[in-house]
């Protein structure tokens, strides 16, 4: 089935909050208390230094995306610039990175529903959001998009009141004088210094701050259905890193000049404690509905973004034929049905599993993220190295400071993967992700190695085509 019946139903706006909704999530308003607690206030710099590394992600992602954007998008560079194994092993995990968050955000929806209502059992309102997701999906990508726009408007108002409500907490003083500190940017540095637990806190929290940024890849999904990729895609990867760069890295500043560092997350969120000193009596309930969005909106990328890839690894071989069908509105309905029964099944799982697995899951959740973009990268560079210096010059959305900056970006993700196995809270994540990695092997030299020659004449036919007609 050709990857011309998907429905081109996304516009600039819809990309631009999607990429950006992908990114800002319990990450950040629950995720950085944690990155905070290692590294101190350093963790700023870390916000910095991995906001670069992924904005060039991003750069690469783009310029092949504006070049052939298709369906499938990064697992289908994979396989044209690398190999079958490396694009298979991409879309797999990238699905697999899906399935895990999301599993992680339908429990946590349900806890978050539990402030409200306490004697609702959990599952109602995990089902309620599964089936209600559900059917978006199936509707028609641009309904998906609308939905997604207004939930990061949402987030995004709520992320902008925080920094404003917080600077006029600086400037203006607030009932935690009476408690023994002031608020002010000193806080950044004279309690024990800007970097409090040295060299190792400050690259322990890498990991942390890796996951948060975790999502924005959905760009490169989107591509196959906007209606402008040339305009929409860079339009979004222009904007969106510096703004979540902003977000988080202005966020993280303000609370950490309001409280001091090693007060935030051990006396509930700080973003409750501004909006209580700011006299807003609700502020638990404020909060609730921000982090009840952030989830759904989180939820309903994952089931965009896994349900696309698996449709374009279905279109050539890599995944069951099943993942092909469309309905007639030109949405892939059978990988948002089968989404939905791995969310329904997981909710049971997760009824079982300690608090402390998801720690674990997290961190499994960070080597599949970092996994997806290095392979986007050595696509990237792949691609480069096969290109004229002709093709070079006629790119439309070319990489920065080529080659360098894909040299530093991959040097950073795999020095992620060092911190993750070094430090003993994450290894567990490395054992999973090179055993995931070893059964990918296993089952593509056994179902898909087999029939991969195909899709790579088929790929080199259309090469062929396209340069004919030019």
């Amino acid at each position: 089935m050709s990857e011309s019946t998907l429905k081109r139903g996304l516009n600039t706006r819809h990309i631009r909050f999607l990429a950006l909704g992908s990114a800002i999530g319990t990450g950040l308003f629950y995720g950085s208390a944690s990155a905070i607690q290692k590294a101190g206030p350093s963790v700023l710099l870390a916000y910095v230094i991995a906001g670069i590394a992924i904005y060039i992600v991003m750069r690469a992602l783009g310029e092949m995306a504006v070049r052939q954007p298709v369906t499938g998008s990064f697992s289908h560079y994979a396989t044209q610039y690398i190999g079958p194994w490396a694009g298979f092993t991409t879309g797999w995990t990238y699905v697999f990175e899906m399935v895990i968050v999301a599993l992680a955000d339908v429990t946590a929806f349900g806890i978050y529903m539990g402030f409200w209502y306490p004697d609702v059992p959990r599952w109602i309102w995990i089902l309620s959001l599964i089936l209600f997701l559900g059917a978006i999906n199936l509707i028609h990508v641009k309904v998906f998009g609308e939905l997604e726009f207004w939930l990061s408007i949402v987030k995004v108002t709520a992320i902008v009141a925080m920094i404003v409500g917080g600077f006029g907490l600086m400037f203006y003083g607030f009932q935690g004088n009476a408690i023994g500190f002031e608020p002010g940017l000193q806080n950044l540095w004279i309690h024990e210094g800007f970097m409090p637990n040295g060299i190792a806190g400050f690259v322990a929290c890498f990991a942390v701050v890796v996951f948060a940024f975790g999502g924005i890849e959905i760009i490169g999904i989107t591509a196959g259905e906007s209606q402008d990729p040339k305009r929409s895609i860079p339009g979004a990867i222009n904007t969106v890193p510096f703004r979540i760069l902003l977000f988080y890295v202005l966020t993280l500043l303000v609370l950490m000049s309001i409280f001091p560092w090693n007060q935030i997350g051990s006396s509930g969120s700080p973003f409750v404690r501004i909006f209580e000193d700011l006299g807003i009596g609700y502020a638990a309930t404020i909060l609730n509905i921000v982090v009840i969005t952030a989830a759904v909106s989180a939820i309903n990328s994952d089931v965009f973004g896994a349900g696309r890839m698996l449709y374009g690894m279905a279109n050539r071989g890599q995944a069951s034929q099943i993942f092909s069908k469309v309905s007639k509105r030109g949405v892939p309905w059978m990988t948002v049905v089968v989404m939905a029964l791995v969310l329904l099944v997981g909710v049971i799982l997760n009824y079982y599993i300690p608090e402390q697995v998801f720690l674990i899951i997290a961190s499994i959740a960070t080597f599949a993220t970092v996994w997806v973009w290095l392979m986007i990268l050595l696509s990237h560079v792949a691609m480069r190295r096969q290109m004229s210096a002709a093709e070079v010059k006629a790119l439309e959305f070319p990489m920065i400071a080529w080659p360098i900056a894909p040299i530093f970006a991959i040097a950073f993700l795999v020095f992620i993967f060092v911190i993750i196995g070094y430090f003993e809270d994450s290894r567990p994540a490395i054992y999973v992700g090179f055993a995931w990695l070893l059964l990918l092997s296993i089952a593509y030299a056994l179902w898909v190695k087999p029939n991969a020659h195909k899709y790579l004449s088929q790929t080199a036919e259309n090469a062929v085509e396209k340069n004919d007609k030019r």
